[in-house]
């Protein structure tokens, strides 16, 4: 990043002091603002990626309140931002409390316009290595499937298989553990798919008690029962021309898996109450946690039903079969949990990153998402901790990343794992390596992983 394309936001009401901050920075003209609204105002228009705020600001320049205040509103704006705060001579408590907040640095008057020079060249340089890494992981995790983050082999594979299947009319089941993202992928289906402008119905066949189920999925006719009021239609109706999702089928009663077999067969319904049959044109894709052999082999699920769901099978790993997946997530759902309550984004401790792989995850990403949820809100000094996600320590170092040591096949777990724990920063993933980054390269080339990796991270 140049000169001109680093933008300094200097928030301070005194003219002389505005004054000298100017002449503290060689390579970049500041924008200038002397309260906190005429900040946000420049902030909105100008996107500074460094702000350096005088703690004291009008109308209380002797305190701290408006300039703290300042700061939580600048870094919910953009919490990307680094601010530099400034504080009174031996005022370290505010400073803290600055740093707590999400403050980048702080500095303490009176002015040093070298070393205030130095701080703010070093919030600019760690600014454009972090929006360096975010590209690079944009562009390594990016899928044509909305909102799935994925790195590790695993997913790739059911990635690529999605995509295959989504053209075609193929009736699709996804298999996988409770918390794997099922639902999410089914959505990815239907948006690759020619449907994609029509309805996605989703119904939750385990959730719903069994008497209420039939009418909910067929719909019923005014008078059907006591209570049907009026005509109603079915889930499968409302997806008409769209795709019906049908989660957890394994909870499916034997009564209404007739029903249904009936129905993917002739591709009509009947309503409950009535005699018309109404033909449905629609994509069903089911998803379900259970084994459905196994459920075959007890008689719980009707043999020509599964061969009828069952004509693509998708298996969905869990969490952590996904070789370096978790901590991808974690950073992923780190970054939306931060925007989505207006905080400044956290950084996962190496510590964190280390407990979050060793741990198992049988609660797979949903789990993942709460633990995240909550160390957000708990967390102190803008770092997530093993203790804020309520996760122990692994007592086991984290396996070593020599490649000397271990075969081609291992070479690329490895790799896997070095880029997904250094947040794809290349210099330190061929440092923990053991290798130099020409050696990394090559190795990204040989396993054909290079591709939206070569950028320079320092």
């Amino acid at each position: 990043m140049s000169g001109k394309e680093r933008r300094l936001l200097v928030v301070e009401d005194d003219p002389g002091v505005q004054r000298q901050l100017r002449w503290s920075f060689d390579e970049v003209e500041p924008l200038i603002a002397e309260d906190r609204q005429s900040a946000l105002a420049q902030l909105r228009r100008y996107e500074p990626q460094v702000v350096s705020l005088d703690l004291g600001l009008p109308p209380d320049p002797g305190g701290v309140e408006e300039g703290l205040r300042a700061l939580r509103e600048i870094l919910a704006l953009d919490p990307r931002t680094k601010v530099v705060v400034i504080t009174g001579n031996n005022d370290r408590e505010n400073a803290v409390r600055a740093i707590a907040m999400g403050a980048y640095d702080f500095y303490e008057k009176p002015l040093d316009p070298e070393l205030l020079g130095v701080i703010v060249d070093r919030a600019f340089k760690v600014y454009e290595l972090e929006e360096e890494n975010r590209k690079l992981s944009r562009s390594r995790h990016d899928t044509p499937l909305a909102g799935v983050v994925a790195a590790s082999p695993q997913m790739e594979h059911v990635c690529q298989m999605i995509e295959k299947v989504a053209p075609s009319e193929a009736t699709v089941c996804l298999l996988g553990e409770s918390g794997t993202g099922k639902e999410l992928l089914a959505r990815g289906l239907h948006q690759l798919s020619a449907r994609a402008d029509n309805r996605f119905v989703a119904i939750n066949c385990a959730a719903i008690p069994e008497n209420l189920l039939e009418s909910e999925l067929f719909g019923y006719e005014k008078g059907a029962f006591t209570g049907a009021n009026r005509q109603t239609r079915g889930k499968i109706e409302h997806a008409h021309g769209g795709t019906l999702f049908l989660d957890e089928v394994g909870d499916l009663p034997l009564a209404l898996q007739a029903k249904l077999l009936r129905f993917l067969q002739e591709r009509v319904v009947e309503r409950v109450g009535g005699r018309e049959e109404i033909p449905v044109d629609l994509r069903v894709i089911c998803a379900t946690n259970q084994d459905l052999e196994e459920q075959l082999a007890r008689g719980d699920f009707r043999e020509d039903l599964y061969y009828r769901i069952t004509e693509v099978t998708i298996r969905i790993p869990a969490l952590r079969s996904r070789e370096g997946d978790a901590a991808v997530i974690a950073r992923s759902l780190l970054e939306h949990t931060a925007r989505e309550q207006s905080r400044p984004v956290p950084r996962l401790t190496q510590e964190a990153v280390h407990a979050i792989e060793a741990h198992s995850w049988p609660g797979n990403v949903r789990e993942l998402e709460n633990r995240i949820k909550r160390a957000t809100i708990m967390c102190e000094g803008g770092r997530i901790t093993p203790e804020d996600l309520e996760l122990d320590s692994p007592e086991t170092e984290p396996l070593p990343f020599n490649l000397r040591q271990i075969r081609e096949k291992a070479e690329r777990t490895a790799l896997h794992r070095a880029l997904n724990h250094t947040n794809n920063n290349l210099s330190r993933a061929a440092e923990v390596l053991g290798v130099t980054r020409p050696t990394l390269y090559a190795l990204l080339d040989k396993h054909q992983m290079r591709s939206g990796r070569a950028s320079k991270n320092a």
